[in-house]
């Protein structure tokens, strides 16, 4: 592993171990609460892809006339991770995006999805990203959480974020929550089922070749430039911060 990451890994561990040990994860203990936890996180799940296809953007040519950018190895890893992301499986292998499947899991689920609905239809109808956020009918911490992302999205460099992707936006998930998320299929299998399916391929997928891949490509933009891994490694922290934040809506 390179002696950045590992760095990079050392310095994000103190906000990365407060995320984890998070209280949400404890007032979880019904079907009701587990809804309005997806009330807040289709949210996250929803703007992580949008700064994969920023990042996208950044390190693959996606115009015409096309002309190769970047290296190819960065090129391949970012393709990958979308390919996976963008149009996975779902339990019965047909293709849908990880989003499109959280929503599925929300309607089965009886969670309300007309938060996250009204902001694809205001970004559909040609509102600014800035304008619908603040439209939103949602916390103040929700609001903030989005306003980040597209910060680093809008004004960021490649580098940084890509660091935000890999150490900042993984969903964090300890193993009570999963073994919560076992008794609350064992009670309602015909209301959960999707939403552990989710967790379980979220695990499999993102935690494991995906996180891979993207290590890689953090170890491949910031190179052995101190300045950007520096970069790197603060707009990590403050990403893991503001995913605490976003727990504490949930909390509220």
């Amino acid at each position: 592993m390179h002696t950045g990451i590992q760095q990079l890994k050392s310095a994000i561990e103190p906000s990365r171990a407060q995320l984890l040990q998070h209280p949400v994860y404890h007032q979880i203990q019904t079907l009701s609460e587990l809804q309005k936890f997806a009330q807040v996180h289709v949210f996250a799940v929803w703007d992580f892809m949008s700064l994969l296809k920023s990042l996208q953007q950044k390190l693959t040519c996606v115009q015409t006339p096309w002309v190769p950018i970047g290296s190819a190895n960065t090129r391949y890893l970012i393709n990958e991770i979308v390919l996976g992301e963008e149009s996975d499986v779902d339990e019965f292998d047909n293709r849908i995006s990880h989003f499109e499947l959280y929503q599925q899991a929300m309607d089965q689920m009886g969670a309300s999805t007309n938060a996250i609905k009204g902001l694809m239809q205001a970004i559909q109808s040609g509102v600014s990203i800035e304008v619908a956020i603040q439209a939103l009918d949602c916390a103040a911490t929700v609001k903030d959480f989005l306003s980040f992302t597209f910060r680093i999205v809008n004004h960021a460099p490649a580098h940084v974020q890509a660091a935000v992707f890999t150490f900042g936006r993984e969903d964090l998930i300890p193993d009570m929550f999963t073994r919560l998320l076992e008794k609350l299929v064992a009670e309602s299998p015909e209301k959960v089922s999707i939403f552990k399916y989710y967790i379980e391929r979220h695990i499999e997928v993102d935690g494991g070749h995906h996180s891979h891949l993207a290590l890689e490509m953090v170890s491949e933009l910031c190179g052995e430039d101190a300045v950007k891994w520096k970069e790197a490694e603060l707009a990590s922290i403050e990403a893991l911060q503001i995913r605490a934040k976003l727990w504490d809506a949930v909390m509220d």
